[in-house]
């Protein structure tokens, strides 16, 4: 999903929980799960956003503004909007690394650009064959992934210890989100209609795990306790596999154009954002069963999100 929100809509809305001493099993449509605490007015920005990045202990956002080629920075304390930064392409994805205080942006041409976290000076430029989009970072390994393509597909790795391209996991068609689970790769790979799985040691496709050629699979969630993951699809699906065998458990009917999946292992819960315009909540009941718990509208388009725990 890239154009999120039209110009008319430029706001980010911040959301926190509500009733947190209250088990989760009491939040009705009296009690929401949710609620919004505040909504940032941004009218610098021209068209729809793309991914996040949060700085929790500077209390700063990162919003990658994909129609209008810039980064914004948003004070979470304040709730206001301080800095558009500029010379990007079509940012997609935003890591934010504190250790280092460096920013990786994924971009439509192919780059991931890397930017001082406090200045925004431009630090270093990686440069992938075709669009740069879904970011994932191992601490373990200090490597950055990169979901590249849009003709063909491969998985980049970033070695950001020592500023490298350290190599590439080829895929059948170009990738949407994926999640990394020790040395595997969940992938979705939707024109492919299959999630791929990739052997991080071998670097190579080790199966697939197919998706009905009816929906196109683009956001991923991880329940890594139970190992499940949780697969969202245009039309309106939630997909459980269990990551053990590639095994179906189970699917719900949820909003069209999902686009955010966050599993919330403290309250056990699968957040989605969609671009039909609202949050869907499902409560797992354990690791095989789920069900609806509430639907919390936003707007019609605002189908990409961050849960911060």
């Amino acid at each position: 999903m890239s154009r999120q929100l039209n110009a008319a809509l430029a706001n980010l809305f911040l959301l926190t929980f509500a009733g947190l001493s209250l088990p989760v099993q009491a939040a009705t449509t009296e009690q929401p799960v949710l609620r919004l605490i505040h909504t940032v007015p941004l009218p610098c920005v021209k068209g729809g956003f793309d991914l996040m990045a949060a700085d929790t202990a500077g209390q700063r956002l990162f919003l990658a503004a994909e129609d209008n080629n810039t980064l914004e920075v948003i004070d979470l304390a304040a709730g206001q909007h301080v800095r558009s930064v500029t010379g990007l392409n079509e940012p997609k994805w935003v890591v934010y690394r504190p250790e280092s205080q460096r920013l990786y942006v994924s971009n439509s041409d192919g780059s991931v650009r890397v930017l001082d976290a406090n200045t925004f000076a431009f630090i270093k430029q990686f440069n992938f064959p075709e669009k740069s989009n879904n970011l994932r970072y191992d601490d373990t390994t200090k490597q950055l992934f990169v979901g590249v393509g849009k003709q063909f597909g491969e998985i980049g790795i970033i070695d950001t210890a020592h500023d490298v391209i350290a190599g590439k996991i080829a895929l059948t068609n170009y990738p949407k989100q994926f999640e990394l689970d020790g040395n595997r790769i969940y992938v979705n790979v939707p024109k492919a209609h299959h999630v791929a799985v990739l052997d991080r040691t071998t670097m190579k496709q080790m199966a697939t795990w197919p998706v009905d050629a009816n929906d196109e699979n683009v956001p991923m969630g991880f329940d890594r306790k139970h190992q499940r993951l949780f697969i969202g699809c245009e039309a309106g699906k939630l997909i459980v596999l269990d990551t053990t065998n590639g095994t179906a458990i189970t699917s719900l009917d949820i909003s069209a154009a999902p686009d955010g999946i966050y599993y919330d292992a403290i309250r056990q819960q699968i957040y989605i954002s969609c671009g039909a315009g609202s949050i869907d909540v499902v409560k797992q009941l354990d690791a095989d069963h789920y069900e609806p718990a509430t639907r919390i509208p936003t707007v019609p388009g605002a189908a990409t999100s961050l849960f911060i725990p």
